[in-house]
């Protein structure tokens, strides 16, 4: 991660501080921006790299730079070919050579244009760029950031080069840290979750080619992007790559597609749904699936959770860290989610659930208090998950796992789908939940997060939950261990998950010395090694008032 490279973290607080004092002071505003310009970057890149694999397998592949293209508003016109624009001058590596001025033009007039319409006028990604504009309106500025980005670039290959990280990596890295300085992070309880957590959860879970995969609230989507990860380092694998090395927590991941055939990476690209209420996040989402090989994401702007949203039993698979603290209003939310409530961190589990096809697995993070919330909705909810789903863990997170957003804490839940929610419950889905308490995860816990020497409890946790077994995970002072459904559904538990709930603490029996041998111990500090006799004659106030209790106690 960055924090293990101080030269390419310089480079990308160079590129904030540019936009600073070019008056693009928003962080949001500044990011999109950024992300525009590293996206034309990257389709660069990416483009040249296909042209030349294709060259060397003796494969067909037509450039996104070859031939002309026209504007959309010029198409309608008599001779629109009179406004053809050469693809070859959008390219970054064409551009970057010209003067300032020129520069800007060109960008915002053609290659800016260009971009949004890249994947046609009835794709996705056209649809939600609409409207996205391009505002740096000062050459300087644009020539310095394009600078400062093929800077960046070069430190990611050198980078890629020396330590074996997959190039496509260590740009997420890139990527994240931009999207961690947006300062409104944490509004309305949304907070980025960190890859290392994602990729937990991608582990535990286990996404296969061709299983439909969903993130209902999928900002950046980093979950869908972990999911693809996950699934293209598995394909590799048996593939038979031999090169890929564990990252520093312990993951062996790619964002390498080339072992992938062109049906398999056409299953895998139609295989990840994300949603978002927020256009933004849905551009930067978009963009971020594009720069990481999926030509075209399926991610789209929705409030999953309100009467609009109507599929139901759609997903194999769901990884989600939706909202906190949120509310919605009571007349919006959608009929077929029963829970009387407004709370959108319950309401988002539910809706999960009703969107997993049976036999379906959900990872969900969510505010521990949905663990032992005593109100009915909260109750409903863990009902429904223990007898409707296979309630398979319980993961606890240390708090500041979302530092510097907040330090709230929270718990990975994972369940898979076993009835319906119109289907009658003969028998609770849930026999056992695995319990496990996180207490690092490879980073400080403060605000700065820095890297940790290990891989904290990451490695541990996917080793014991694949390997979890009823009869032999029963010590409950130890930091994983099984509960039976009997005990969880008990009076006196009331469908609790909260881990303390079960736990069992420990209590190390502590001898200490008779008091009068303790108080000899503390004189003596007071004035040294003497004997009885000398030990008399000392009046100070201290030794006399030690000497006083040292009579009392005997």
């Amino acid at each position: 991660m960055l924090q293990n490279n101080p030269e390419l973290k310089s480079k990308i607080d160079q590129l904030w501080n540019k936009f600073w004092s070019g008056g693009i002071s928003n962080p949001l505003t500044a990011i999109e921006q950024i992300t525009y310009l590293l996206f034309m970057k990257r389709m660069d890149e990416l483009d040249q790299k296909r042209q030349a694999d294709a060259e060397w397998t003796s494969e067909n592949y037509i450039s996104k730079f070859t031939g002309t293209w026209i504007p959309p508003e010029y198409r309608t016109q008599p001779e629109p070919e009179k406004f053809a624009i050469d693809k070859r001058s959008l390219r970054w590596s064409e551009f970057k050579r010209m003067q300032a001025e020129e520069m800007l033009q060109h960008v915002q007039g053609k290659v800016f244009p260009f971009l949004k319409d890249l994947n046609g006028a009835e794709s996705n990604f056209t649809h939600h760029m609409k409207n996205a504009v391009f505002i740096i309106a000062k050459p300087a500025l644009l020539v310095e950031a394009v600078k400062t980005i093929d800077e960046i670039f070069e430190v990611m290959e050198k980078d890629s080069k020396e330590k074996g990280q997959a190039f496509q990596d260590i740009q997420g890295d890139v990527y994240e840290f931009l999207l961690s300085e947006i300062a409104t992070a944490g509004k309305n309880g949304q907070f980025r979750t960190p890859r290392h957590i994602i990729k937990l959860m991608a582990d535990l879970v286990q996404p296969q080619l061709g299983q439909k995969i969903a993130d209902p609230a999928c900002g950046s989507g980093g979950f869908l992007l972990g999911a693809y990860q996950y699934i293209v380092t598995e394909l590799a694998k048996k593939a038979g790559a031999q090169d890929i090395k564990p990252d520093e927590d312990g993951f062996t991941r790619t964002s390498v597609a080339a072992a992938l055939t062109e049906k398999a990476q056409a299953i895998l690209s139609s295989s990840l749904w994300g949603y978002d209420i927020d256009q933004t996040m849905v551009r930067l989402g978009l963009m971020n699936l594009m720069m990481h090989g999926i030509d075209e994401p399926h991610i789209d702007y929705k409030d999953t959770l309100s009467k609009s949203y109507t599929e139901e039993a759609e997903y194999d698979i769901v990884m989600a860290n939706p909202p906190f603290t949120g509310s919605i209003d009571k007349g919006d939310i959608n009929e077929d989610l029963s829970l009387d409530t407004t709370k959108t961190e319950l309401l988002f589990v539910e809706n999960i659930y009703r969107l997993l096809r049976i036999g379906g697995t959900a990872c969900v993070i969510v505010p521990q208090g949905v663990l032992f919330g005593s109100g009915k909705a909260f109750k409903d909810l863990r009902k429904k998950l223990i007898e409707r789903c296979n309630l398979k863990a319980v993961i606890t997170l240390p708090s500041g796992v979302f530092k510097p957003y907040a330090g709230v804490s929270t718990a990975i839940l994972l369940f898979t789908k076993v009835w319906g929610p119109k289907d009658k419950v003969s028998k609770a889905a849930t026999e056992h939940v695995w319990f496990y308490e996180m207490a690092a995860d490879g980073y400080s816990l403060d605000d700065k997060r820095s890297k940790q020497e290990g891989y904290g409890d990451l490695q541990d946790i996917i080793f014991r939950y694949h390997s979890h077994n009823p009869a032999t995970d029963t010590d409950r002072t130890a930091k994983f261990f099984m509960v039976p459904l009997s005990e969880i559904v008990e009076e006196k538990n009331n469908y609790d998950l909260s881990l303390s709930r079960y736990k069992q603490d420990v209590f190390e029996e502590v001898h200490y010395d008779a008091p009068g041998v303790i108080l000899d111990r503390l004189i003596q500090a007071e004035v040294g090694d003497v004997d009885d006799a000398e030990l008399a004659k000392v009046q100070s106030g201290i030794v006399r008032e030690l000497l006083e209790l040292k009579g009392m106690v005997g």
